[in-house]
């Protein structure tokens, strides 16, 4: 239940985030949540074959924390391109 009130808040930042950058915010908050889904699969596989399956805390803070990478590599990805006011400043020079 907490991965879904964590997913909404963090996908609400990537679209003010694309909104800041000219960029459509649907389409970067649905490859949030794609990638929150995907990797939170892929960690949670990876903490059954690590810990096996008798330890489930540890295995739903792994793919909780594959997760949230997820989250951080598609802001890193935001980050990097230009603001839309630093366009239209540069613009001509």
């Amino acid at each position: 239940m907490i991965d879904l009130i964590v997913l909404i808040f963090l996908t609400r930042e990537i679209g003010r985030l694309a909104f800041r950058k000219g960029l459509k915010p649907l389409t970067w908050r649905i490859y949030n949540v794609i990638g929150w889904l995907l990797f939170e699969t892929i960690g949670l596989i990876a903490g059954l074959v690590i810990f096996g399956e008798s330890n489930l805390i540890s295995i739903n803070l792994m793919g909780f924390a594959f997760a949230i990478t997820s989250y951080f590599l598609i802001k890193a990805r935001l980050n990097k391109l230009p603001d839309v006011d630093e366009d239209i400043d540069n613009f001509g020079k």
